[in-house]
């Protein structure tokens, strides 16, 4: 182990080491109240061999014998972490990064390509996904189970979209909870704690989270359960007032930061590209923009979130079940796209009917989504400067102040400050009523070139089903056939449902009214066979899947893997496998008038003949950028519009055709090789390693680009002169902009790997450590629209804990570092700084009357950090949970 440590701690600063949820020994329940003070031992057994997992292969089997990566956070594991809920635990587990946008809500992501949509990510509640379907991702946990009902978190780090289909190319988690046939009786918690210490831009602030948990079998046949959890707190600030355009007006000789006319602060909106125009004053080009608003001036940082769940299950018979589920969620908190949005009144409702039986699992279920009085940021912060002054009269008025105080004898840069001064008169101040009326105004105003609602109703629709048709044909004609050999398969249908609101979403169908309900569907199905060689120690598995999508051709997906186990507790694994995602609804549908900007899907139904015409905004950038350097580079003293036009002459060859075109399914092919043992007498010491290349093709991904108009505002031909794009193309007033969803020309592949020990003592304490390795490796066409990689080259864990070390109290530690990496969306792009965080908990459990105290910090040294840039500054929450009758 020493030798191990050793070699280990060069690479990244002990980077190869992780946390509880490699093989908590979640098969085990706790003891009685009872046999607690005689039977201590009893609680420390170690890694259960037989412990099983369902998530990675559709089937119950052994953990250690899983035919890819899968991680389990059990019971134990759940009780040990100092994270105050189950989903923020997942933090910790090996493989995974998450990104925080809010105190409400966390990502999960694996193996790259991190955004906060996490399209590429599926979350699952009892195998039924929880994503909000106009998104095409989950929430965080908005719809999913509370601390008090869940059993199991099972992760799939990697491609699970041949046995799923549902876009998971990057991963799958898959979230168990507890059945009322099990786990009957009265639960409940509360928690409560403090969060912004030490905030320059808050307060300190309460955190409160109650739930309620009560399950009863009614009879042999029946049993019921139902929870519901209320969370109020206050948000974290994201406050970066870091310039994103500080070369604006370098050629003219003014820095960036907050005396630069285009100054567009991280943190700030209103101010963004869109905003800005070009003044020519004493001879020179500047950009200027709007002044904007801060984040903090235009949401309300409150966090709520109610959701309740309801279960009816029947069990006609041994081993077959019959489970109705109803889940609701409603929820206000900040959330994060290519823009900043306040939920506010948004509410998911799902109804679940799941059907077990020995050789037959179906699940049908109905998701609705309402967007509420949810509103936009950037768009809220646009139109508040807009209320008040056109951006024309904005323009006359900063260019008329502009001139007078340089007559004055004022220098540049204090006539640009005055004249921003003397534009803005009447601009409304953050705080006061009359602002707080405007933003209200605005946010239920459902089009963002002059409000910035949010009003979308979506719905999703799914039924699946699973057939054991091994297990049914040993029932017949082939009664003979061996055990070892395994054949299953499923079929599954989903269609999205829209209601279109005229700015997000419309119908664009021919013939179809655009307000009509818009339909988006896919089917697909699958089929595995297995089998077990070699006296069992050798297992193959060979998966087909298929899908048919709306607008696409069929796609297939195979899946080859191999479990070679020479003992019991040596388990090597390999596997290929190949993924599509298909364009989500906003990805293929989207039609947003966002920001004087239209943000349109990239299926030729939404964007013909669009691609063909316009021009890559970056191109149009620097070409106006030389522009304005050379008018302001020439002192001949001839008038402005002579310069400008040989400007515009000289410098028309940067300017580029868009290439892209419309949408393709996105593309990945896998291959894992991985090796899992448990070491030691009684198998206290657990050992994962794998390792993983991907290759993929055809991101989905956004790209900017602007169309050419003529005077009367009609688009320019594709065939027009140069000379007369170039012109429309250096005027606001004759561009089209557009951000379109397209596919990257990239063929891109990244590789990586992740090392787990776990080593548990005699006595009861447990010992974690992780690491987790990411590369990037672009091979061909490297043109920079895939999506930014976003994920740091190392991250590992360390964690230390017992359940029960002196007398009913018990301690976990956790360690979390990762490492400064590249961030490249469409908000901002740059480094994200490296952080570590420490978390803490000290546990008190009472046998009776079945009470467990939980002391606990995240980020308990309380260091700033944020884990993208554009998201918010997370500090350190410090909690008190008490918990009673959670058996």
């Amino acid at each position: 182990m020493s030798e191990l440590l050793r070699w280990l701690r060069p690479a990244a600063a002990l980077s190869c080491l992780t946390a509880w949820p490699l093989g908590a020994a979640t098969a085990q329940t706790a003891p009685t109240a009872s046999a607690a003070a005689t039977a201590d031992t009893t609680r420390h057994l170690p890694i259960a061999l037989s412990e099983v997992v369902v998530t990675a292969s559709r089937v119950e089997e052994s953990i250690l014998q899983s035919p890819v990566t899968v991680e389990k956070l059990g019971a134990r594991a759940l009780r040990l972490t100092p994270a105050p809920s189950f989903f923020e635990a997942i933090e910790g587990v090996k493989g995974v990064q998450v990104l925080t946008p809010s105190l409400g809500f966390k990502v999960i992501n694996a193996r790259g390509f991190a955004n906060t949509t996490n399209v590429r990510f599926a979350q699952l509640v009892d195998g039924v996904d929880n994503q909000a379907p106009h998104i095409g991702g989950p929430i965080g946990n908005a719809l999913g189970p509370s601390d008090l009902d869940v059993a199991a978190v099972e992760i799939v780090p990697g491609t699970a979209a041949a046995l799923y289909g549902l876009n998971a190319i990057n991963g799958l988690a898959n979230f168990t909870t507890r059945s009322p046939f099990s786990s009957e009786g009265l639960s409940a918690q509360q928690k409560t704690g403090v969060n912004h210490l030490n905030d320059p831009s808050s307060a300190a602030r309460l955190f409160s989270e109650t739930s309620l948990r009560y399950a009863r079998v009614l009879s042999s046949k029946w049993a019921f359960k139902v929870n519901g959890t209320y969370t109020r707190g206050y948000d974290w600030v994201a406050g970066d007032p870091t310039d994103l355009y500080p070369q604006g007006n370098a050629s003219a000789g003014l820095p960036g930061g907050p005396s630069n006319p285009a100054y567009d602060p991280v943190s700030g909106y209103g101010n963004e590209s869109s905003n800005r125009s070009t003044f020519t004053l004493g001879g020179k080009d500047y950009t200027v923009a709007r002044t904007g608003y801060r984040e903090l001036d235009v949401v309300d940082y409150r966090l709520r979130n109610l959701k309740a769940d309801a279960a009816l299950h029947f069990r006609p018979a041994a081993r077959t079940e019959l489970a109705y589920t109803y889940r609701v969620a409603g929820l206000d908190n900040v959330y994060q796209r290519s823009n900043r949005f306040r939920l506010a009144g948004y509410t998911l409702q799902q109804h679940a009917l799941a059907l077990t039986t020995p050789l037959v699992q179906a699940r049908a279920y109905f998701t609705h989504e309402n967007t509420g009085r949810s509103y936009n940021l950037r768009s809220a912060a646009e139109n508040l400067d807009r209320s008040f002054k056109s951006d024309a009269q904005w323009k006359t008025d900063y260019t008329a102040a502009w001139n007078a105080a340089v007559q004055a004898g004022q220098s540049v840069g204090q006539a640009h400050a005055a004249a921003r001064l003397a534009a803005d008169a009447g601009r409304l101040p953050p705080g006061t009523s009359q602002f707080e009326a405007k933003l209200r105004e605005l946010a239920d105003i459902n089009n963002w070139d002059q409000g910035a609602a949010l009003r979308v109703k979506a719905d999703l629709i799914h039924a699946e089903t699973q057939v054991d048709v091994a297990q049914a044909l040993r029932g017949g004609p082939w009664a003979a056939l061996p055990a070892r050999y395994d054949l299953r398969a499923g079929l599954d249908h989903r269609t999205y449902v829209i209601v279109p609101d005229g700015n997000y979403f419309i119908n664009p169908r021919p013939g179809r009214d655009q307000f009509s309900p818009l339909t988006y569907g896919k089917t697909g199905g699958f089929v595995q066979a297995g089998a077990r060689l070699w006296r069992e120690r050798l297992r193959l598995t060979a998966t087909l899947r298929a899908d048919k999508n709306d607008y696409f051709a069929v796609r297939l997906n195979p899946r080859l893997t191999a479990v070679l186990s020479p003992t019991t507790r040596h388990h090597f694994r390999l596997s290929y496998q190949s993924g599509y995602r298909f364009p989500s609804l906003f990805e293929g549908f989207s039609n947003v008038n966002s920001g004087q900007v239209k943000r349109i899907g990239g299926l030729r139904v939404m964007s013909d003949g669009v691609f063909e015409r316009s021009y890559l905004r970056s191109s149009i950038d620097q070409f106006n950028a030389a522009v304005t350097a050379e008018v302001n580079a020439n002192t001949s003293g001839a008038p402005a519009a002579d310069k400008r036009r040989l400007a515009i002459e000289h410098n028309q060859g940067l300017l580029r055709k868009n290439p892209y075109t419309y949408l393709r399914p996105e593309h990945i092919r896998s291959l894992e090789l991985g090796y899992k043992a448990a070491l030691l007498p009684g198998g206290r010491l657990l050992l994962d390693v794998d390792f993983y290349y991907n290759r993929y093709q055809d991101f989905i991904a956004q790209v900017e680009a602007y169309v050419p108009l003529d005077a009367a505002g009609q688009p320019l031909s594709p065939s027009a002169d140069p000379n007369t794009v170039a012109t429309a193309l250096n005027a606001r007033a004759t561009q089209a902009r557009y951000r379109l969803w397209t596919n990257s020309q990239s063929r891109v592949s990244n590789y990586g790997g992740s090392l787990g020990l776990r080593y548990e003592l005699p006595g009861g304490l447990l010992a974690g450590a992780n690491a987790t390795y990411a590369r990037l490796r672009r091979t061909e066409s490297g043109d920079g629209l895939e999506d930014g990689f976003n994920t740091p080259r190392w991250i590992y864990n360390l964690s230390l804990g017992h359940e029960h070390a002196f007398r009913g109290l018990g301690f976990g530690l956790n360690y979390r570092w990762q490492q400064r990496y590249y961030s490249q969306t469409f908000l901002v792009t740059g480094y994200v700084p490296a952080y570590g965080t420490l978390d803490a908990q000290l546990s008190y459990t009472v046998p009776k009357p079945d009470l467990r105290f939980k002391l606990g910090a995240t980020n308990v040294l309380n260091d700033y950090y944020v884990s993208f840039l554009g998201g918010p500054s997370v500090g350190g929450l410090y909690y008190l949970t008490v918990t009673y009758g959670l058996n």
